[in-house]
Parts: structure tokens; C-alpha cells; sequence
């Protein structure tokens, strides 16, 4: 069977806000759509309305995204190709623990200024965890979704 490429998909409030701090969390890079939001509104597939100016560029009003650098994306659309987070908005709030979240390993001896580089971005820290199987510390990033330190 030939892997077959995903996506992790994100609700969010405000997903450029989110875009820009999962892109600062794990050194990713905030993908740019603007080549095909230009495209689509001069064919008129979209409208001005679909679209805000996000530092200085076009970008879709209701999704933003973020992918590995070292990863290839397609430079027609600026959708990556490899490790990507869609953060789409919706319009409801998070309301409760989320099914799905992210660990994250800087590595024993970086966790714990991990956590601090990370609460400067927005984060918040939920609790520390200490098990015979591990060390962690447990947090939300500015809207509420939960992910670990290890």
C-alpha cells in the first residue's frame, strides 16, 4: 500500500492566531496561499470577502496552516505536502478535553525552558506530571487545546 498523505485539522477561534503560534512552537513554517487566492479571485471561483490580508499577504479568511520546512509543498496553491496543521475556524468554543493532542520532546534536560519559550508564546501550563513512566508537563496553547511537554 503506497502511505497515504494526511493533515491534522484544527477548530479554532482565530486560526491565524493559532497558525502563528504552532508555527513558533515547533519551528514550522506558516504556509502562503496568496499565489492561489490571487488566482481564484481573478477567475472569480472567490470573493474578496473569503480572503484577509494576513502580514501583508492574502490569506484565507476561515483556514490558515503551518508545515515542516524540510517538507515539499506544491508552490501553485502553498499547501504543504508532508507535516501540516489546518487550523479552520468555527464558531463555537473548545468546551471540553480534546480527544486528540500533541507531545512534544525538546528532551529531558530542554523541558523545562521549552515550557517557559512556549508559556512567553501563549501557553499556559495545566500541571506537571511525574509517573514511573515519565516526566511531562501538561498544556494549552492560546485557545484551550491540550498538548505535552516531555
Amino acid at each position: 500500500m503506497t502511505p497515504i498523505h494526511w493533515k491534522l485539522v484544527i477548530d479554532a477561534a482565530d486560526p491565524h492566531a493559532q497558525a502563528a503560534f504552532w508555527a513558533a512552537a515547533l519551528g514550522y513554517t506558516d504556509e502562503d496561499h496568496s499565489a492561489q487566492i490571487t488566482r481564484l479571485l481573478t477567475l472569480g471561483v472567490v470573493t474578496p470577502e473569503m480572503t484577509l490580508s494576513v502580514s501583508g499577504r492574502l490569506a484565507w479568511r476561515d483556514l490558515a496552516a503551518v508545515r515542516h520546512p524540510d517538507d515539499p509543498y506544491d508552490e501553485q496553491s502553498g499547501a504543504g505536502l508532508g507535516r501540516r496543521l489546518l487550523f479552520q475556524r468555527v464558531p463555537e468554543k473548545k468546551t471540553v478535553k480534546n480527544r486528540l493532542h500533541m507531545d512534544l520532546h525538546p528532551g529531558p534536560d530542554a523541558r523545562d525552558a521549552e515550557v517557559d519559550r512556549l508559556t512567553a508564546q501563549g501557553a499556559s501550563v495545566l500541571r506537571r506530571v511525574s509517573e514511573p513512566g515519565g516526566t511531562w508537563v501538561v498544556m494549552t496553547d492560546p485557545e484551550g487545546n491540550e498538548f505535552c511537554v516531555q
